[in-house]
């Protein structure tokens, strides 16, 4: 499935914090914030979205998303 960042921007909130976006999933989002490829936690809307599916998980406008990356330490 080929992701995109297409058409008008779409409101959103991530981590509390109202944005805009023209990313149509939350893959494309996550790269759009640079966190592609972050050892992170995503939810949407309240449900846990696993790696796998952030390529299928559509960003329509509207959505709550909470990103919680792991940090390492000592």
């Amino acid at each position: 499935m080929q992701t995109t960042c297409s058409g008008a921007p779409r409101a959103i909130t991530v981590n509390g914090q109202s944005l805009e976006s023209r990313a149509d999933t939350l893959s494309v989002l996550l790269e759009e914030l640079s966190l592609k490829g972050a050892p992170l936690v995503a939810e949407v809307d309240g449900v846990i979205i696993k790696p796998e599916d952030f390529a299928l998980t559509p960003i329509r406008g509207g959505e709550r998303i909470e990103l919680v990356r792991f940090v390492g330490g000592g």
